[in-house]
């Protein structure tokens, strides 16, 4: 999909009062992908796709691809699901040299540059420019200033600019940036309280922005600048959730009226947020909402569920299937490799299980593409699939899933039981943001 036409429509609904936002799913899960697209084939709405730096680089990320092995992976997915590619937008997320930050700027953002043009000419058209982490050679002694953060993302603009031009048959990239930016995948210190972006540091780091651009030949560019990255006051631990308060962040929606052109805010860490915030944040001009984690929260909790129906049907041991285990594999794996979530979790024994299964962070999703535990998984759904999932057994484990096969809305296969797992938090997000 064209996203400067489809930005182009929502800044124009909302100019005429209407609430109107998309909400962007931040996963590379073929599972989570699946069910966005069914939920978008619902609503009639694009689905906005990203991926984050560290998950996706010219380095293959965390998940092995580049760029364009990404975009090649959501539109197999799209065909598979008979979803049309034209609804389709691909972001980038954190796009900056937040992989390379512990080198000096003249080494590191090169490679941010690089990074940035691959996402673009693989047909990322939204692109989020983070530059907001420090780098070796930045001071500690005080905050990394707002005219830092907007020359090194005027760089990096440039190259995806640049990228544009020199890539055949792609759509012009439209922009989010901002100077106070979220941690991806969640805090990894302990938060007590919240602070949302003061409107003065806001309409500065704005008009930071623009003077860097203007001054770095891009004003055509800033003119496709749809959004701005602030901190409306939401965010999540791993066992809490800071919920947005509409009256603190008042200020900040008044502060988006008159601006030329014309934009709105970005939420990040939206996750976990009750359906009456979000509907608030989007009310309010956070018209962008990001959820990631909550997503494979929900898909971790869906394999726990068809897990335990898995055990009550193996437990007389004529089933006529090998159990999948797949829990204690992915503990397992998550035990060999502390890599991906020693920074997020403490403890050990029990306490560290919990997390392992339970926290907010969902730091298991790290881990699911690991061929031990995808076969498990795999193993996991073929077996219900085979043995059929009896609806007093769902009944149990998915209660909310019962009802809605029950109302012929749902099939009972355990696949189509996962998606639409994942889809209730979707479905709250569709609301939010449909227009």
């Amino acid at each position: 999909m064209n996203s400067v036409d489809f930005f182009k429509k929502m800044l124009q609904a909302r100019a005429e009062g209407k609430a109107a936002g998309i909400y962007s799913v931040c996963s590379a899960n073929s599972y989570v992908l699946q069910a966005a697209m069914e939920q978008s084939m619902e609503d009639g709405a694009p689905v906005l796709i990203e991926a984050t730096a560290n998950q996706v680089n010219q380095l293959g990320g965390y998940t092995g691809m580049t760029p364009a092995d990404f975009s090649s992976f959501v539109y197999r997915i799209a065909k598979d699901c008979g979803f049309p590619k034209e609804r389709i937008i691909l972001g980038g997320d954190h796009l900056g040299p937040i992989i390379w930050k512990d080198k000096p700027e003249q080494e590191a953002m090169p490679f941010a540059e690089k990074m940035v043009s691959d996402f673009v000419s693989a047909g990322f058209s939204k692109i989020h420019l983070d530059t907001s982490m420090r780098l070796a050679d930045d001071s500690t002694d005080v905050a990394l200033s707002a005219e830092t953060i907007a020359r090194r993302g005027a760089v990096l603009c440039a190259a995806a600019e640049k990228a544009w031009r020199d890539t055949p048959g792609i759509q012009p990239p439209v922009y989010i940036i901002g100077s106070e930016v979220p941690t991806p995948g969640g805090p990894q210190e302990e938060i007590e309280t919240l602070t949302p972006t003061s409107t003065e540091d806001f309409l500065r780091s704005y008009q930071t922005f623009k003077d860097s651009f203007e001054a770095a030949d891009l004003s055509l560019a800033f003119s496709r600048v749809v959004a701005f990255v602030v901190q409306p006051g939401v965010e999540f631990t791993g066992s809490e959730v800071f919920e947005y308060n509409r009256a603190a962040a008042a200020n900040l929606s008044i502060a988006l009226r008159g601006l030329d052109p014309p934009l709105v805010f970005e939420g990040h860490s939206t996750d976990y947020q009750n359906p009456y915030s979000l509907k608030s944040m989007v009310e309010d001009g956070i018209a962008i909402l990001k959820v990631g984690p909550a997503l494979t929260f929900a898909l971790r909790e869906g394999l726990m569920a068809l897990e335990f129906i898995e055990k009550e049907l193996a437990a007389g041991g004529t089933a006529g299937f090998t159990p999948s285990n797949f829990l204690s594999t992915l503990e397992e794996a998550m035990l060999s490799d502390s890599s991906n979530w020693k920074n997020h979790y403490k403890g050990e024994g029990n306490d560290l299980r919990l997390q392992f299964r339970y926290s907010f962070f969902d730091r298991a999703r790290y881990y699911l593409a690991l061929p031990e535990v995808s076969g498990a998984v795999e193993k996991l759904l073929d077996n219900l699939e085979k043995t059929g999932v009896p609806l007093t057994i769902l009944s149990q484990y998915m209660p909310q899933s019962f009802e809605r096969v029950r109302a012929g809305v749902l099939s009972s296969g355990a696949r189509d039981l996962l998606k639409d797992y994942i889809r209730r938090y979707m479905r709250v997000y569709s609301n939010a943001t449909c227009f």
